[in-house]
């Protein structure tokens, strides 16, 4: 049996207030004390321990390792690996820092989370509309817990029951943007929400103001030079701008009565930076590649960077190589989370799930067309084709593994066509269409296509 390794999985509850400046802007929960939560259900099992201030358990993790024999063929050897999972009960107060607050996304997102937090309902064209978290993994779905002992039906608990975890009600969000327009405003520029929505929120997002961000033209399109008025000097990487970026981040912790931070991308796609020995393929050659000013070294690395040396995980929700593998042997080095490449939420989700149960079938996908339009500003960075690239790789790259894992359909180097088209259409705002072609071949030489 393999060492025991530790995870620490503590989860983490918001609060706190802002204090009306420009450094602590941010949507504010009311300030509450660290609280105890008791789960809806206990563990009744001696690899499960609850205490006052966390639930430690024992799991298992069994793999198995695969050998060649002299003869070719295979030998399985079962492994095991026993993880320590330990969970904080006490709630600490959590404020998500997010990078390119004021675009669709984080507007969006800020508006949900008052409109939820103060309960409203507004007037749509269709009738009254609740406030609602729909859409939310953690506060939308169910999961199964077990059986019941007598009349052994399902029981099914909301997933954010599980454990004691977050609600997003209770998140202090604040972060930086290259635009400095108000939250308010900058939800108007998003043309998401309806305008009874807005009206509500308005007074409170109109107080929000990003905090100035990074701006390296030459990483992202160069139609978004009219939003750059925001920005901290400076036109590529430094080590001032990771300096700043950390004084930003404690700054908001102080000003909020944080007990933890969550640094988030949501900002635009950037191109791919090139992987350059002696630049960004150690740690070391990372850090002096920023002290340097090398002009590969992209804003959303310097983002994940400054966030390691400052203990806080960085979530990446955009396709661009953020984690290049110097930035990767940091976060090693420090102990740090790292995450992401992109928010696959839409047709991307949906390739993944639709290309593993047709390969998984036995029917043998040989082409796939995927086309997107939209008008949004990520539609408008999209168009330059070196953002675009990055798009195309994280749409692209979900086959692959499929395919691979499947010798039998695909012999090796076999691969289905695939082919990605982006187009910037204006009048469709945020609403984007996704259209999508599978084909594929079955049975003695038949094939099938799903539109």
């Amino acid at each position: 049996m393999a060492p025991h390794a530790e995870v620490d999985a503590g989860l983490a509850n918001g609060g706190g207030q802002a204090n009306g400046n420009g450094v602590a802007a941010a949507v504010a929960a009311p300030t509450v004390a660290p609280t105890t939560v008791s789960p809806i259900f206990k563990v009744n099992s001696p690899n499960v321990v609850y205490t006052d201030d966390e639930i430690r358990s024992k799991y298992v993790y069994r793999t198995t390792e695969v050998t060649t024999a002299e003869d070719g063929s295979l030998i399985a050897t079962p492994r095991e690996t026993v993880y320590d999972f330990k969970v904080d009960r006490k709630l600490p107060k959590l404020g998500v820092m997010l990078v390119g607050w004021g675009g669709n996304n984080g507007s969006t997102i800020t508006a949900g989370i008052i409109a939820n937090r103060r309960g409203l309902v507004w007037e749509t064209r269709n009738g009254k509309q609740e406030a609602n978290y729909y859409g939310s993994v953690i506060m939308g779905s169910t999961i199964k817990l077990g059986t019941d002992a007598k009349t052994h039906k399902d029981i099914n608990i909301p997933f954010h029951s599980v454990l004691p975890m977050v609600h997003p009600n209770d998140i202090v969000i604040g972060g930086w943007d290259i635009s400095g327009l108000n939250l308010a405003d900058a939800m108007d520029r998003a043309q998401v929400l309806e305008p009874s929505l807005k009206a509500l929120v308005r007074k409170e997002m109109a107080s929000m103001k990003p905090l100035p961000s990074i701006y390296y033209p030459d990483f992202i399109a160069a139609n978004q030079e009219d939003r750059a008025d925001n920005i901290l000097p400076g036109n590529k990487a430094c080590w001032e701008h990771v300096e700043e970026i950390r004084k930003n981040i404690r700054d908001f912790k102080a000003a909020n009565g944080l007990d933890k931070v969550i640094v988030l991308w949501t900002a635009n796609t950037e191109r791919y930076a090139s992987i350059i020995e002696g630049v960004n393929d150690t740690a070391d050659n990372l850090l002096n590649a920023i002290k340097n000013g090398h002009e590969e070294v992209s804003p959303s690395t310097v983002f994940a960077v400054s966030s390691i040396l400052e203990g806080v995980p960085f979530i990446n929700g955009s396709p661009q190589n953020t984690f290049v593998p110097g930035c990767i042997e940091l976060a090693e080095r420090h102990g740090a989370f790292i995450g992401g490449d992109d928010f696959k939420s839409g047709q991307t989700k949906m390739k993944s799930a639709l290309v593993d149960f047709l390969i998984n079938a036995g029917i043998k996908l040989t082409s796939i067309a995927s086309y997107n339009h939209l008008g949004n500003n990520d539609g408008k960075n999209l168009s330059s084709q070196r953002q675009f690239r990055s798009k195309e790789i994280s749409k692209s790259n979900v086959v692959d593994d499929m395919v691979e894992a499947n010798t039998v359909l695909y012999k090796p180097g076999e691969h289905p066509d695939h082919i990605v088209v982006i187009k910037y259409v204006p009048a469709v705002g945020d609403s984007k269409r996704a259209m999508d072609e599978y084909h594929g071949e079955i049975f003695l030489g038949g094939h099938q296509t799903i539109s």
